[in-house]
């Protein structure tokens, strides 16, 4: 296979406005949302769709009716039916792996143009019942005789459809769960959670008052009114601090910390990027928005701290970099929870971390606060599942150009004890 040692570019990043479950893209398949942006990214990128050689899409929650949601976003965008396309899944994790992929196909030298992306949209999650239900309507569409004897024994109980719930089968928690437990065990006090969560909403507040989304942040049409969506409806523009200590928590409402306040909310949305070798961006004579520097995975107990997989992935992307914490300009560390966060920013300045559970000598760095999550992250901005990596990706690179500064790092838990980190440069 040949290689190549050409630096990977960002030439275009674009996503969706991210909605709040069941507000305005309650009636439209992540198929549908997908192509929508796609399409724009495609457009608005300057490079022509039949430069698209492949295309990689995450999706946490799969649709039954479209299981590749790649294939699909590349018939309903109006790429060249020629363009190889499959779906990936790593948790929230997704898109750094649709990224990833895409990455690892153009230093391969196998495409030299690809788009990654991901979509979940989580009004529309397929819909399960129980097992001695599910049994029955597998007999009824297999069986010979009577359809109605299928359903012998089947009670008003059983037809109630399983609510949809996120839970991790390994440790049999939920991620929220799993958060209220690395804050009670890291000694992260419900304070500083309010105040990470208030910071969120206010940077990104912020960011929509000065228009540093603009360029981001595609409108989507939507019927039957036609009635354009340009704007995220999570952030509050009007986020007081004082008001976060009222809130009870969810998790653990006798003994707990974590609040739906200090949580990413459940999210509609989707976010796609479109990278290429550096030397055909040369001679296309097109301005990349940056570079990816490294990408590395982690994988961890998720018995122990499930959301801590940031400690473990970047580290290893700083050494793939040939770089330290203190060589990055600025940092988004997914806000999954303030809870997960101030965990791993805790280890992160650790040195008994550092020895004890990564092998290294030093702490991995001193988190400055103030080139954390400039604009916003996934408690104000939301958390589309898939789509989260490549909201980072391109808003890393956006904050990088508007600051003029060089490097960023952008890092994600993601369920099942896994964690994902990327260094990324500006152009």
């Amino acid at each position: 296979m040949p290689t190549t040692k050409e630096r990977v570019a960002v030439v275009a990043g674009l996503r969706t406005p991210f909605l709040k479950i069941a507000t305005g893209y309650r009636t439209v398949p992540s198929r549908t949302l997908s192509s929508y942006l796609v399409s724009e990214l495609v457009a608005r990128s300057g490079v022509d769709a039949t430069d698209i050689e492949k295309l990689v899409f995450g999706q946490v929650v799969m649709s039954p009716d479209a299981p590749n949601l790649a294939r699909e976003v590349v018939m309903g965008a109006g790429l060249p039916v020629s363009t190889d396309a499959y779906s990936v899944s790593r948790a929230c994790a997704s898109s750094y792996q649709s990224a990833a992929d895409i990455a690892m196909n153009i230093q391969g030298g196998v495409i030299s143009t690809g788009i990654a992306g991901g979509c979940d949209v989580m009004s529309q999650p397929p819909i399960s019942f129980n097992k001695k239900m599910t049994e029955a309507m597998v007999k009824m569409s297999y069986h010979k005789g009577s359809k109605l004897a299928a359903f012998k024994g089947i009670k008003l109980k059983d037809l109630m459809p399983a609510q949809p719930a996120i839970k991790e089968p390994s440790s049999d928690l939920t991620m929220g769960q799993a958060a209220e437990k690395m804050a009670k065990e890291n000694g992260i006090s419900r304070e500083d959670q309010d105040a990470l969560a208030h910071r969120s909403h206010t940077n990104a507040s912020l960011a929509w008052e000065q228009g540093w989304f603009a360029d981001q942040i595609m409108s989507v049409i939507m019927q039957p009114d036609y009635q354009p969506i340009s704007k995220d409806n999570i952030f509050r523009s009007d986020s007081v601090l004082e008001k976060y200590a009222k809130l009870k928590p969810v998790f653990d409402r006798e003994n707990g910390s974590v609040t739906a306040a200090t949580s990413s909310p459940l999210t509609d949305g989707a976010s796609a990027v479109l990278l290429m070798q550096e030397s055909k961006v040369k001679a296309l004579g097109l301005t990349p928005l940056g570079y990816i520097t490294s990408v590395a995975f982690a994988a961890i107990d998720p018995n122990w701290q499930m959301l801590m997989g940031p400690s473990f992935a970047t580290p290893k992307a700083l050494a793939q970099a040939g770089m330290k914490l203190s060589d990055i300009d600025l940092i988004d560390i997914h806000e999954a929870f303030a809870a997960q966060v101030l965990s791993n920013t805790q280890a992160f300045a650790s040195k008994s971390f550092a020895q004890e559970r990564l092998n290294q000598q030093d702490a991995i760095g001193e988190v400055d606060f103030d080139k954390l999550n400039v604009s916003g992250s996934s408690i104000s901005l939301g958390h589309p599942f898939a789509a989260t990596g490549t909201r980072q990706l391109t808003q890393m690179l956006y904050d990088l150009k508007r600051l003029g500064k060089q490097h960023g790092l952008i890092t994600a838990c993601a369920a099942g004890g896994l964690g994902a980190a990327m260094i990324l440069e500006a152009a």
